[in-house]
Formats: C-alpha cells, sequence, structure tokens
C-alpha cells in the first residue's frame, strides 16, 4: 500500500512541477507517474553511475555537479518519453528545483 501512495504522490509532485514550471509540459497524470519512475530510476541508474566518476569535481563544486547530473536525467527522460516534454536545460533545471521542493514537503508531510 506505501508504494501505491509513493506512485501517487510523485505523479502529483510532478504534475504540479510541471503546471508551476513554464516550459515543462506532461501529457497526464499516468504520464507524470511515468515520468516521475523514470526520472528516479535514472538518478538510481545512470545517475550514481556518473556521481561516482565526478566524485572530484563533486566535492570541488559543492555538490553542484550532482545537481547538474539530476537536471541531465531530466533532459534523458525528456529524450525518451513522449507524454513528458521540456523546452530546454533551463526549464528542466528549474523543474529539478521545483519537483525536489514538492518532495521534500511531501515528505515532511508524510512523517508527521
Amino acid at each position: 500500500m506505501r508504494f501505491i501512495i509513493e506512485l501517487l504522490l510523485t505523479g502529483i509532485a510532478v504534475s504540479v512541477a510541471a503546471f508551476l514550471v513554464p516550459g515543462v509540459h506532461v501529457d497526464g497524470f499516468l504520464s507524470a507517474i511515468i515520468a516521475g519512475i523514470l526520472i528516479a530510476l535514472a538518478n538510481a541508474t545512470i545517475g550514481t553511475i556518473l556521481r561516482l566518476f565526478t566524485f572530484p569535481i563533486n566535492i570541488l563544486s559543492l555538490g553542484l555537479m550532482s545537481f547538474i547530473i539530476t537536471v541531465l536525467m531530466v533532459l534523458l527522460v525528456d529524450h525518451f518519453m513522449k507524454g513528458f516534454n521540456t523546452t530546454g536545460f533551463l526549464a528542466a533545471l528549474i523543474f529539478a528545483i521545483v519537483l525536489s521542493i514538492i518532495k521534500m514537503v511531501f515528505g515532511s508531510l508524510s512523517r508527521n
């Protein structure tokens, strides 16, 4: 049951972030859920490998490189998914920031 709630919250977070950020479009709630899952999977697999290779740069940039990798994973999902579109790097950057804030709020609400 917890897994289904997490999927729904991810879909809501992606939908809200896409609504708030100009230049990001999601076709529907199902596309938002799929986009959220794909972004999480891309971050967990490809993103982790890239973070290992860029570890020294990540330390020198105080974690900024890790965030850039997250934005690149959003752009990767945009490239492979038809129902999720961004207009470029800046839109994906703002989307990643807004999405992380929304997920942080959802996480704090679910713990209380």
